[in-house]
Protein backbone atom coordinates (compact mmCIF):
# COMPACT_ATOMS: atom_id res chain seq x y z
CA UNK A 1 0.00 0.00 0.00
CA UNK A 2 1.28 2.96 -1.14
CA UNK A 3 -0.01 6.26 0.10
CA UNK A 4 0.12 9.31 -2.55
CA UNK A 5 -1.50 12.17 -0.46
CA UNK A 6 -2.47 12.99 3.26
CA UNK A 7 -4.59 15.71 4.75
CA UNK A 8 -6.52 16.29 8.24
CA UNK A 9 -10.36 16.79 8.11
CA UNK A 10 -12.96 18.02 10.64
CA UNK A 11 -11.92 16.76 14.43
CA UNK A 12 -8.82 15.72 13.67
CA UNK A 13 -9.53 12.66 10.86
CA UNK A 14 -6.43 12.15 8.66
CA UNK A 15 -8.20 11.39 5.07
CA UNK A 16 -5.32 9.14 2.86
CA UNK A 17 -5.45 8.46 -0.51
CA UNK A 18 -3.57 5.40 -1.73
CA UNK A 19 -2.87 2.65 -4.26
CA UNK A 20 -2.29 -0.95 -4.16
CA UNK A 21 -1.49 -3.16 -7.10
CA UNK A 22 -2.95 -1.82 -10.17
CA UNK A 23 -6.46 0.06 -7.95
CA UNK A 24 -6.42 3.09 -5.40
CA UNK A 25 -8.80 3.95 -2.70
CA UNK A 26 -8.86 6.19 0.28
CA UNK A 27 -8.25 5.51 4.10
CA UNK A 28 -9.59 7.26 6.55
CA UNK A 29 -8.76 7.37 10.60
CA UNK A 30 -9.99 9.26 14.02
CA UNK A 31 -7.37 10.65 16.06
CA UNK A 32 -7.93 8.10 18.65
CA UNK A 33 -6.85 5.46 16.77
CA UNK A 34 -2.97 3.93 18.03
CA UNK A 35 -1.34 0.49 18.37
CA UNK A 36 -2.84 0.97 22.19
CA UNK A 37 -6.43 1.92 21.45
CA UNK A 38 -7.10 0.09 17.84
CA UNK A 39 -10.24 0.96 16.31
CA UNK A 40 -12.71 -1.49 14.29
CA UNK A 41 -12.96 -0.88 10.32
CA UNK A 42 -15.74 -0.29 7.59
CA UNK A 43 -15.66 -0.76 4.16
CA UNK A 44 -17.49 1.44 2.56
CA UNK A 45 -18.72 0.07 -0.38
CA UNK A 46 -20.26 2.32 -3.73
CA UNK A 47 -21.85 1.47 -6.47
CA UNK A 48 -20.68 0.21 -10.02
CA UNK A 49 -19.71 2.75 -12.27
CA UNK A 50 -20.02 5.93 -10.81
CA UNK A 51 -16.13 6.39 -9.88
CA UNK A 52 -14.75 7.32 -6.42
CA UNK A 53 -13.96 11.06 -7.26
CA UNK A 54 -17.69 11.38 -8.57
CA UNK A 55 -18.62 9.60 -4.83
CA UNK A 56 -16.20 11.60 -2.78
CA UNK A 57 -18.55 13.94 -1.20
CA UNK A 58 -21.09 11.09 -0.08
CA UNK A 59 -18.17 8.87 0.89
CA UNK A 60 -16.15 11.32 2.94
CA UNK A 61 -19.69 11.97 5.09
CA UNK A 62 -20.33 8.30 5.59
CA UNK A 63 -16.59 8.26 6.66
CA UNK A 64 -16.92 11.46 8.93
CA UNK A 65 -19.96 9.87 10.35
CA UNK A 66 -18.60 6.66 10.88
CA UNK A 67 -15.19 8.33 12.90
CA UNK A 68 -17.63 10.06 15.19
CA UNK A 69 -18.92 6.59 16.20
CA UNK A 70 -14.74 5.72 16.55
CA UNK A 71 -14.56 4.05 13.55
CA UNK A 72 -11.83 3.88 10.53
CA UNK A 73 -13.03 3.53 7.14
CA UNK A 74 -11.75 2.59 3.88
CA UNK A 75 -12.94 3.05 -0.04
CA UNK A 76 -11.38 1.25 -3.25
CA UNK A 77 -12.20 2.22 -6.77
CA UNK A 78 -14.21 0.18 -7.84
CA UNK A 79 -13.53 -2.44 -11.02
CA UNK A 80 -14.33 -0.26 -14.50
CA UNK A 81 -14.98 2.32 -12.90
CA UNK A 82 -12.83 5.93 -12.74
CA UNK A 83 -9.81 5.31 -14.92
CA UNK A 84 -9.81 1.84 -14.58
CA UNK A 85 -9.97 -0.61 -17.99
CA UNK A 86 -13.69 -1.16 -18.56
CA UNK A 87 -14.80 -4.52 -17.60
CA UNK A 88 -15.82 -6.59 -20.51
CA UNK A 89 -18.60 -7.09 -21.50
CA UNK A 90 -20.34 -5.14 -19.15
CA UNK A 91 -21.68 -2.36 -21.73
CA UNK A 92 -23.27 -4.58 -23.83
CA UNK A 93 -25.19 -5.76 -20.62
CA UNK A 94 -26.21 -2.61 -19.08
CA UNK A 95 -27.84 -1.81 -22.74
CA UNK A 96 -29.63 -4.87 -22.87
CA UNK A 97 -30.76 -4.38 -19.44
CA UNK A 98 -31.95 -0.87 -20.36
CA UNK A 99 -33.33 -2.48 -23.80
CA UNK A 100 -35.17 -4.70 -21.52
CA UNK A 101 -36.75 -1.81 -18.69
CA UNK A 102 -37.51 0.57 -21.39
CA UNK A 103 -40.19 -2.01 -22.84
CA UNK A 104 -41.45 -2.85 -19.42
CA UNK A 105 -40.38 -6.13 -19.44
CA UNK A 106 -38.30 -7.82 -16.37
CA UNK A 107 -34.28 -8.37 -17.03
CA UNK A 108 -33.07 -11.72 -17.82
CA UNK A 109 -31.44 -13.26 -15.36
CA UNK A 110 -28.24 -13.54 -17.70
CA UNK A 111 -28.49 -10.17 -18.62
CA UNK A 112 -28.32 -9.62 -14.61
CA UNK A 113 -25.51 -12.44 -14.41
CA UNK A 114 -23.19 -10.44 -17.39
CA UNK A 115 -23.72 -6.89 -15.43
CA UNK A 116 -23.21 -8.18 -12.18
CA UNK A 117 -20.65 -11.17 -11.54
CA UNK A 118 -17.81 -9.69 -13.77
CA UNK A 119 -18.01 -6.48 -10.80
CA UNK A 120 -18.12 -8.89 -7.57
CA UNK A 121 -15.68 -11.49 -9.45
CA UNK A 122 -13.03 -8.87 -8.97
CA UNK A 123 -13.67 -6.61 -6.71
CA UNK A 124 -14.22 -9.08 -3.78
CA UNK A 125 -10.57 -10.34 -4.05
CA UNK A 126 -9.48 -6.63 -4.18
CA UNK A 127 -11.07 -5.79 -1.21
CA UNK A 128 -9.20 -8.85 0.86
CA UNK A 129 -6.25 -7.79 -0.58
CA UNK A 130 -6.98 -4.11 1.34
CA UNK A 131 -8.28 -5.56 4.09
CA UNK A 132 -5.09 -7.67 4.41
CA UNK A 133 -2.87 -4.52 4.15
CA UNK A 134 -5.14 -2.29 6.51
CA UNK A 135 -5.25 -4.88 9.29
CA UNK A 136 -1.47 -5.57 9.18
CA UNK A 137 -1.73 -1.59 10.72
CA UNK A 138 -1.50 -1.91 14.69
CA UNK A 139 -3.58 1.18 14.76
CA UNK A 140 -6.75 -0.93 13.25
CA UNK A 141 -8.83 -3.50 15.38
CA UNK A 142 -10.00 -6.97 14.15
CA UNK A 143 -13.26 -6.42 13.87
CA UNK A 144 -14.68 -5.18 10.52
CA UNK A 145 -18.04 -4.17 8.76
CA UNK A 146 -19.16 -4.22 5.39
CA UNK A 147 -21.78 -0.97 4.47
CA UNK A 148 -23.03 -0.28 1.25
CA UNK A 149 -23.51 -1.56 -2.13
CA UNK A 150 -23.32 -3.15 -4.15
CA UNK A 151 -25.15 -5.87 -2.41
CA UNK A 152 -23.96 -8.85 -4.23
CA UNK A 153 -19.87 -7.76 -3.72
CA UNK A 154 -21.47 -7.38 0.23
CA UNK A 155 -22.70 -10.92 -0.09
CA UNK A 156 -20.11 -12.47 -1.36
CA UNK A 157 -17.58 -11.00 0.88
CA UNK A 158 -19.89 -11.84 4.05
CA UNK A 159 -19.91 -15.40 3.06
CA UNK A 160 -16.29 -15.92 2.14
CA UNK A 161 -14.41 -13.77 4.66
CA UNK A 162 -14.28 -14.46 8.19
CA UNK A 163 -13.05 -11.29 9.29
CA UNK A 164 -16.58 -9.19 7.97
CA UNK A 165 -18.49 -9.69 11.75
CA UNK A 166 -21.25 -7.20 10.44
CA UNK A 167 -22.70 -6.00 7.15
CA UNK A 168 -25.42 -3.31 6.75
CA UNK A 169 -26.23 -4.17 3.00
CA UNK A 170 -28.07 -1.52 0.54
CA UNK A 171 -30.82 -3.43 -1.35
CA UNK A 172 -30.30 -1.01 -5.06
CA UNK A 173 -28.93 -3.42 -7.31
CA UNK A 174 -30.15 -6.35 -8.91
CA UNK A 175 -29.12 -9.65 -7.84
CA UNK A 176 -27.22 -12.47 -10.12
CA UNK A 177 -28.66 -15.85 -9.71
CA UNK A 178 -25.31 -17.12 -7.73
CA UNK A 179 -25.46 -14.32 -4.79
CA UNK A 180 -28.75 -16.03 -4.25
CA UNK A 181 -26.94 -18.92 -3.26
CA UNK A 182 -24.19 -17.46 -1.57
CA UNK A 183 -26.51 -15.45 0.94
CA UNK A 184 -27.43 -18.73 2.44
CA UNK A 185 -23.82 -18.98 3.66
CA UNK A 186 -23.93 -15.63 5.18
CA UNK A 187 -24.44 -16.25 8.84
CA UNK A 188 -23.09 -12.87 10.21
CA UNK A 189 -25.61 -9.90 11.75
CA UNK A 190 -27.31 -7.77 8.96
CA UNK A 191 -29.06 -4.19 8.40
CA UNK A 192 -30.32 -4.38 5.10
CA UNK A 193 -31.67 -1.14 3.63
CA UNK A 194 -34.61 -1.50 1.14
CA UNK A 195 -35.76 1.68 -0.78
CA UNK A 196 -39.49 0.32 -1.46
CA UNK A 197 -39.60 2.89 -4.51
CA UNK A 198 -36.40 2.20 -6.05
CA UNK A 199 -36.53 2.72 -9.83
CA UNK A 200 -33.38 0.93 -10.63
CA UNK A 201 -33.93 -1.94 -8.34
CA UNK A 202 -36.74 -4.94 -8.63
CA UNK A 203 -38.13 -5.00 -4.78
CA UNK A 204 -38.94 -8.65 -5.48
CA UNK A 205 -35.42 -9.68 -5.89
CA UNK A 206 -34.36 -7.79 -2.72
CA UNK A 207 -37.44 -9.63 -0.64
CA UNK A 208 -35.93 -12.87 -2.18
CA UNK A 209 -32.33 -11.92 -1.03
CA UNK A 210 -32.86 -11.01 2.30
CA UNK A 211 -35.16 -14.07 2.94
CA UNK A 212 -31.95 -16.29 1.70
CA UNK A 213 -29.81 -14.76 4.19
CA UNK A 214 -28.54 -17.95 6.48
CA UNK A 215 -28.36 -15.20 9.20
CA UNK A 216 -30.13 -15.80 12.44
CA UNK A 217 -30.12 -11.85 12.84
CA UNK A 218 -30.60 -9.77 9.94
CA UNK A 219 -33.02 -6.81 9.87
CA UNK A 220 -35.00 -4.99 6.74
CA UNK A 221 -35.53 -1.31 6.87
CA UNK A 222 -37.95 -0.62 4.27
CA UNK A 223 -38.22 3.08 3.86
CA UNK A 224 -40.43 4.59 0.86
CA UNK A 225 -38.65 6.59 -1.76
CA UNK A 226 -37.05 6.17 -4.75
CA UNK A 227 -32.93 4.92 -5.02
CA UNK A 228 -31.61 8.41 -3.47
CA UNK A 229 -34.34 9.41 -1.59
CA UNK A 230 -32.83 7.67 1.78
CA UNK A 231 -33.88 9.76 5.20
CA UNK A 232 -31.03 10.68 7.49
CA UNK A 233 -32.23 8.50 10.10
CA UNK A 234 -31.23 5.72 8.12
CA UNK A 235 -27.87 6.67 8.13
CA UNK A 236 -28.24 7.07 12.11
CA UNK A 237 -29.91 3.71 12.38
CA UNK A 238 -26.98 2.09 10.78
CA UNK A 239 -24.17 3.69 12.51
CA UNK A 240 -26.20 1.70 15.33
CA UNK A 241 -26.22 -1.52 14.23
CA UNK A 242 -22.57 -0.92 13.98
CA UNK A 243 -21.51 0.79 17.46
CA UNK A 244 -23.20 -2.47 18.36
CA UNK A 245 -21.82 -5.32 16.77
CA UNK A 246 -17.93 -3.73 16.54
CA UNK A 247 -17.80 -1.59 19.43
CA UNK A 248 -15.88 1.11 19.56
CA UNK A 249 -12.51 2.77 20.36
Amino acid sequence: MHFTSEQILDEGITEREFTLRDFSGILWTPPAASSSTPVPLILMGQPGGFGIRRMYPRLVARALSAAAQGFAAVSIEMPGAGDRTPLPGVEQARADLIHALSNGDRPGADVIDRLILPLVDQAVPEWQITLDEVLDRPEFGEKVGFSGGVIAIGTRLAAIDSRIAAAGLFAGSYVPRLTMEEARQVTIPLHVLLQWDDEGNDRGMALDLFEAFGSTEKTLYANMGGHTGIPQFAGEDAAGFFARHLGSA
